[in-house]
């Protein structure tokens, strides 16, 4: 009951009613990624093009689809990677979460965030004053 209520009230949690009655009524299951996506195709969207959506397993995050599900989600390939023996190439790396926000978050050096103190100014740097 617990899940209903948090789909009724949230959108970041896995789909909204509105998503699941969309599914219901026209979703057709194409596959399921390492992370617990499932992915649906169904209808057709305002260009006349196959509507395509995920579910996601827990929190929506966009970074969470793996490329060969990106491409597809995008119609930028037609043939799901469910159907066909997809690797990811060398150079497409596993998913990081979004840690914007957390503690875990990236602060780069100088940030008043961050714990290391900012380098002081050697001279190279001329500040700008009005009329110079």
């Amino acid at each position: 009951m617990k899940k209903f209520w948090t789909q009724f009230f949230t959108w970041w949690n896995s789909q909204t009613l509105g998503t699941r009655f969309h599914t219901w009524r026209f979703g057709k299951r194409v596959g399921e990624d390492e992370a617990g996506n499932v992915y649906y195709e169904g209808g057709t969207n305002s260009d006349g093009r196959t509507r395509r959506w995920v579910i996601y397993n827990g929190y929506a995050e966009g970074s969470a689809v793996p490329p060969g599900w990106h491409g597809w989600l995008h119609h930028r390939v037609d043939t799901p990677p469910s159907a066909e023996n997809y690797k990811p190439r060398e150079w497409q790396k596993p998913h990081l979460p979004n840690l914007t926000g957390s503690p875990a978050a990236y602060r780069p050096p100088g940030s008043i965030l961050g714990d290391a103190r900012r380098p002081q100014v050697t001279g190279d740097y001329d500040a700008w004053t009005p009329g110079n």
